[in-house]
């Protein structure tokens, strides 16, 4: 347990737990909304957040936040009123944001490439007791919001339109679901950094798909599977010199590979099972719109 003894890594598996946590919370419904590199393009916003942290000597994870949530904004705008020029005006959001960030960055006086590379990839030694406070804060946040309204955000992402109908504010929803994004982007970037934090966000829910058969389950197991490969992935990254962020996604990826391998056995054994005995392996037919914890993905 020696890599428990450094306060950097104790910070870092704080930090780790965190966002193996919150990634794959709200990566389900993005991956529900066919939106699994929203977190890639608010990323990109976010780096604008990072600069500007630095040129204001404030804490670059409160700016990026503060600037993520302000371009998850425009996203939904644009996706609800631009629909003939809408993906041209999120590329000019997307790749203006990650200019921004690079600029600012280099006309502050604190900041510099490393910094910069710090952010964009993740880096252990760069997670500061004032970063674990503001992810902490952040991180209850995205779980408040992903675990108390998964009924209601599960069926504006299946179904905008039932959602509608059956009296949900839709649109509020769609903007809960961005800015939670943007949140759960600025917590992650300390550790994955802002290129590959969307990977955090979708892989671990692509592979929990594979075995689980509905929303509870999937969404359960992607969390188990992002705070595992984020804590392997940080204490690889201790012992290895290599860095975290890659580390992470790599493992994410592995076990996205392990558990398509393991599906496709356990579904020629329940195949067999059911052509041996229909009875016992009859299957439920849900209702028109059940529950979300009862709902298939």
């Amino acid at each position: 347990m020696e890599f428990l003894t450094p306060p950097f890594m104790q910070r870092a598996l704080i930090a780790a737990v965190l966002v193996g946590i919150t990634a794959p919370a709200i990566g389900i419904y993005l991956v529900q909304r066919r939106q699994a590199l929203m977190g890639d393009g608010i990323g990109h916003i976010a780096m604008t957040g990072v600069g500007l942290g630095f040129l204001l000597s404030a804490s670059p994870v409160w700016m990026a936040t503060l600037v993520a949530v302000a371009g998850s904004v425009v996203m939904e705008l644009i996706r609800w009123y631009g629909r003939t020029r809408g993906d041209i005006a999120l590329a000019m959001l997307f790749y203006g944001g990650m200019a921004g960030g690079v600029m600012l960055i280099n006309l502050s006086g604190s900041g510099s490439n490393a910094n910069l590379t710090s952010f964009l990839f993740g880096s252990l030694s760069t997670v500061s007791e004032e970063d674990v406070t503001a992810i902490v804060v952040l991180a209850a946040l995205v779980v408040l919001v992903t675990v108390g309204l998964r009924r209601q955000l599960f069926a504006v992402s299946q179904d905008e339109e039932f959602a509608r109908v059956t009296g949900l504010p839709v649109r509020t929803l769609n903007l809960l679901v961005a800015v939670t994004a943007a949140v759960t982007v600025t917590v992650a970037m300390r550790v994955v950094g802002l290129l590959l934090v969307s990977a955090l966000m979708v892989v671990p829910v692509a592979a929990a798909q594979q075995v689980a058969k509905s929303f509870k389950v999937t969404f359960v197991l992607s969390v188990v599977i992002g705070t595992a490969v984020t804590l392997a992935g940080t204490v690889t990254s201790y012992y290895r010199d290599v860095p975290p962020g890659a580390t992470i996604v790599l493992l994410a990826i592995a076990a996205f590979v392990a558990l398509t391998a393991l599906a496709a056995p356990l579904a020629r054994r329940r195949a067999r099972a059911h052509e041996e005995d229909p009875a016992r392996c009859t299957l439920e037919v849900p209702a028109a719109r059940p529950p979300a914890d009862d709902v298939r993905v």
